[in-house]
C-alpha cells in the first residue's frame, strides 16, 4: 500500500516537472516561433503562457518593436565629384516573425549591411546640393532601396534619415566665402534700392513743394515742433526766404515797377557834414562879407 502511494506521488511530481519544462512565457513585445522536431509550425505563439512538447518543441522569440539602428559613416564621392562622409539612422520593425526567423539568419545584421550599401549608392547618385538641402527625397529613396530586400525577410522599414554630412575643410571655407559674398551682394542691392526709392520720393516731394511754396514753410514749422519736443537743445530760427519774396512782390506791386531790382537795405554809414561852397554868378556881384568874393574878383580881373 505504501509502495503504491509512493509511486503515485512520484508520477505526479514527474508530471509536474514535465509540464514545467514545457511551459514558456511570451512577452507582449515578442512573438514565439515554434520548431517541432526541426520544422517550424505555420503559426507563431502570441504573448502569454504557452506550452511546448518537452524534448520535441523548441521556441525562438522574435522582438516586434521598432528597432533604431545607426548606420556607420560612409565615405563616398557625389555626382559632382565632391568627397563627403554621410551617416544615417534606420527605423524598422518585424512584421512577420516566421519569415524573420526562417528566411534570414540575423535580420538586424542583414538590414544594417543593406543600409550601408544603399547609403553609398545614394551618395554616388546625388549632388552635393541635394545632400544638403533636398534630404526628404533622399530619405524616401533610401527607404525604398532598403525595403525592397527586407520585405522578403518579414521586416518593414519605417523611416530612414541622414543625420550628418561631413564636408572637407577646404570646401567649407569655399562655401563660407560664397555665402558671405552672396549676402554682401544682397545687402548692396537692398541699400541701392533703398537709396533709389528715397531719392525718387525726395524728387517727388521737391516738385510738390516747388509748386506750393507754403508747403516748405509748413515743413519748416513741423521740423521746429519736432526739435522743440526734445527740450535739450537751443533752436536757431532762420529767416524764411518766402517772406523776403513776399516783400519783394509787395514792393513791385505798390511801386508799379515790375522790372525794378529787389531793394537792398543800405549799409548805415556815419554822416559827415559838408559845407556848400557858393559859386558867384557873372550877373550878380558877390557880397562883401562872402568868403568867395576875392576869388570872384580875381576871375573878373
Amino acid at each position: 500500500m505504501e509502495g503504491t502511494v509512493v509511486a503515485v506521488v512520484a508520477l505526479v511530481v514527474l508530471g509536474l516537472l514535465v509540464l514545467r519544462s514545457g511551459m514558456r512565457v511570451v512577452n507582449q513585445v515578442e512573438r514565439g516561433v515554434v520548431f517541432r522536431l526541426g520544422k517550424a509550425l505555420p503559426s507563431y505563439r502570441q504573448p502569454g503562457i504557452t506550452f511546448l512538447i518537452p524534448f520535441a518543441d523548441r521556441m525562438r522569440k522574435v522582438n516586434v518593436q521598432i528597432v533604431t539602428m545607426p548606420v556607420p559613416t560612409q565615405e563616398g564621392i557625389t555626382r559632382d565629384n565632391v568627397s563627403v562622409k554621410v551617416d544615417a539612422v534606420v527605423y524598422f520593425r518585424v512584421t512577420d516573425p516566421l519569415q524573420a526567423a526562417i528566411e534570414v539568419q540575423d535580420y538586424v545584421f542583414a538590414v544594417g549591411q543593406v543600409a550601408q550599401s544603399s547609403l553609398r549608392s545614394i551618395i554616388g547618385k546625388s549632388d552635393l546640393d541635394d545632400l544638403l538641402s533636398d534630404r526628404e527625397r533622399l530619405h524616401e529613396g533610401l527607404a525604398l532601396m532598403i525595403d525592397s530586400p527586407a520585405a522578403g525577410w518579414g521586416v518593414h522599414i519605417d523611416r530612414v534619415e541622414i543625420k550628418d554630412v561631413q564636408l572637407p575643410e577646404s570646401l567649407k571655407r569655399s562655401m563660407s566665402r560664397q555665402a558671405e559674398a552672396e549676402r554682401e551682394r544682397r545687402a548692396r542691392v537692398i541699400t541701392a534700392d533703398g537709396e533709389f526709392q528715397a531719392a525718387q520720393q525726395l524728387a517727388n516731394a521737391s516738385r510738390i513743394m516747388s509748386d506750393t511754396p507754403e508747403a516748405m514753410q509748413l515743413r519748416l514749422l513741423q521740423t521746429v515742433v519736432e526739435v522743440a519736443a526734445e527740450k535739450n537743445s537751443t533752436l536757431v530760427m532762420p529767416f524764411p526766404v518766402e517772406l523776403l519774396r513776399y516783400f519783394d512782390k509787395a514792393a513791385k506791386h505798390f511801386g508799379g515797377d515790375q522790372n525794378a531790382p529787389t531793394p537792398v537795405a543800405p549799409t548805415p554809414v556815419a554822416a559827415t557834414p559838408v559845407v556848400p561852397t557858393p559859386v558867384a554868378s557873372p550877373e550878380t556881384p558877390a557880397a562883401p562879407d562872402s568868403p568867395a568874393a576875392p576869388a570872384a574878383a580875381v576871375e573878373q580881373a
